[in-house]
């Protein structure tokens, strides 16, 4: 009998060129969170990974929680990048642009930006320079490996850059590319999507305590119910709807419970918490340079 013939598995291209370095300018919860995936998922050498953060306060905590490089001054490191990350606050990154720039910051280093309401063409605009620029928006789960991060590449940027992007993402989570016209909907839904979670959780865990279950009891039963729940929409591949039927069986307890969520506009209320911070997230980018004052009109001497 003959072996059943197997393709060869495809071999990912490296996320960074061998010599070259990956850099992290951002070294805050997020920054730190990919260094740690990057590091787990074995992609990349630890001595290969660099930080840098304008706190010092931040540098020497993120360099005790890594063991990697986190410094205040970075740029000596800049030109060995083959890769970086800005994982900035959107008020500052026109200064960490600038500071790649200045210390030389070579042209066909990739850039990846996960800052929230920074478009690509803006991005590219206060770089300016011709280096390839990749929008990320992951969200707080990959601190766990179960983030959820969209990513799409500017002008300058192409497939592989896309590919390689989605490799480092893929190591804390799920990574798919959309359009970048999805963004400020995906930041509202998915990036802030946790916290509206959290907030479900707690208020299902609080109604546990008021029918009589202790604390701790409460919660462990509703973050497992909600993460089996999530299981079955994933695994299953069948509508919400449709699951949630399968536990509302007639004159029951659910469908009561239901009623009373409905009663509540629960459907209105989540909608426009989403609505209302994709508005916000279209407004948290760079701030624009401001224009040049005009000169002031000539006086004639007295």
């Amino acid at each position: 009998m003959s072996k059943e013939h197997k393709e060869p598995k495809s071999t990912p291209s490296p996320v960074i060129a061998d010599g070259r370095t990956l850099g992290v300018i951002g070294a805050g919860v997020m920054g730190q969170t990919l260094i740690k995936g990057l590091l787990a998922s074995g992609l990349i050498e630890r001595e290969r990974i660099w930080a840098g953060d304008k706190n010092a306060a931040t540098c020497e905590t993120a360099r005790k929680a890594l063991e990697v490089s986190v410094q205040v001054d970075f740029h000596a490191r800049v030109p060995t990048a083959d890769l970086i990350l800005i994982c900035v606050k959107p008020a500052d990154a026109a200064a960490a642009l600038a500071s790649l720039k200045s210390g030389g910051l070579r042209p066909d280093t990739l850039l990846i930006s996960i800052l929230a309401g920074a478009s690509t063409e803006r991005l590219e605009s206060l770089l300016g320079a011709d280096n390839p620029v990749v929008r990320a928006m992951p969200n707080t789960p990959a601190i766990v490996g179960e983030g959820m991060t969209v990513i799409c590449r500017g002008t300058r940027a192409t497939a592989d850059h896309l590919a390689r992007a989605r490799h480092i993402f893929e190591a804390v989570g799920k990574c798919l590319p959309v359009d970048e016209v999805h963004f400020n909907a995906v930041t509202a839904l998915s990036g802030s999507g946790p916290a509206y979670q959290y907030l479900i959780m707690e208020a299902l865990a609080d109604a546990g305590v008021r029918v009589g279950l202790p604390r701790h009891l409460a919660l462990t039963l509703v973050s497992q119910t909600a993460l089996g729940a999530a299981r079955m929409v994933q695994a299953t591949g069948r509508h919400p709807a449709a699951l949630r039927d399968d536990v509302t069986t007639p004159a029951g307890c659910t469908i009561g419970g239901l009623l009373m969520l409905e009663d509540g506009r629960i459907r209105s209320v989540l909608a426009r918490a989403v609505e209302e911070a994709a508005r916000i997230a279209a407004n948290l980018g760079p701030p624009a340079a401001k224009p040049p004052e005009p000169p002031a009109p000539h006086r004639a001497g007295h």
